[in-house]
């Protein structure tokens, strides 16, 4: 998936694997890795593996650059690219920056004309100036219009070979990623202004408890002292609300019962600082 930020990217990857594998918010750079999601269909005998990428933008700070370069790497050996575009909108500096990176791309490009649920004019032929396109969609990732269309035209552009991945494994990330992603999102949900694009999360400890329960321990990173209790609210409302659903949601995802214990750490200007971009796992070959 490629594309400018919150065009529908990672809400379009959920809906073609018909299930949550990746986060999703309203909030532009949710996105912050290369995500890949593995779909098997055993009666046709086919596996696609697709991949989810930060979206292309001009940088304001360390991080950002490090997830546009995470974003370009995903462009070598891939089979097709799916370009995903706002149907409501017309094309943005972004999506010119984000097709302009594709001028060397021998794979096919299709473009995806998301949330014409939203709009009775898609401004397809502005987006189609911006390029020769293999062939162009109009989709609703959110209520799955044209999406079989779409899917059945990447099936028949990928060549026969041997499968990636075994059929039981959705994708190459560990659990511990799927579950600070589900706490971010939560954090990206919950909260307004600036505070949520300054977030990360990691994951301390995961210790199996009795009665089947999984202990986790993790820390929402934030940059400033003012963004700390920001998170926290007013007598810790607002990170108990946070813990609440992202608990639900890492239940959901790992079939058992959660404890969650989450905490908030000050770490000043981390978006700046080129070892907690590696630390926290944004730079990517």
């Amino acid at each position: 998936m490629w594309g400018r930020p919150n065009v529908g990217k990672s809400t379009l990857l959920n809906a073609l694997l018909g299930r949550k594998h990746v986060i999703v918010s309203h909030r532009p750079q949710t996105t912050r890795h290369r995500i890949t999601g593995v779909l098997n269909d055993p009666d046709e005998a086919y596996q696609i593996v697709f991949l989810d990428t930060p979206g292309i933008h001009a940088p304001q700070h360390k991080l950002g650059e490090a997830l546009v370069k995470s974003a370009k790497g995903a462009l070598q050996d891939i089979e097709c690219l799916i370009f995903v575009g706002d149907a409501t909108d017309v094309p943005h500096d972004d999506d010119i920056r984000a097709i302009q990176l594709l001028q060397k791309a021998s794979a096919p490009v299709f473009l995806a004309l998301n949330k014409i649920d939203a709009t009775s004019e898609t401004h397809r032929a502005e987006f189609e100036k911006l390029r020769a396109f293999d062939a162009t969609f109009e989709i609703s990732a959110q209520r799955g219009d044209g999406l079989e269309e779409l899917k059945r035209a990447i099936i028949e552009r990928m060549p026969e070979g041997e499968a990636y991945f075994p059929p039981d494994m959705l994708g190459d990330r560990p659990p511990e990623f799927h579950l600070s992603e589900l706490i971010r999102e939560q954090t990206l949900l919950q909260l307004r202004e600036e505070v949520p694009h300054a977030v990360a999360v990691t994951i301390e400890q995961m210790e199996p408890r009795p009665r089947g329960v999984l202990y986790v321990e993790a820390f929402i990173i934030v940059e400033r002292s003012g963004q700390k209790q920001i998170v926290i609210g007013e007598g810790a409302s607002r990170l108990k609300e946070i813990g609440s659903k992202a608990r639900v949601e890492m239940e959901t995802f790992l079939g058992r019962k959660v404890f969650l214990d989450l905490r908030v750490k000050v770490r000043d200007k981390w978006r700046e600082s080129d070892s907690w971009i590696r630390r926290l796992g944004y730079q990517e070959s």
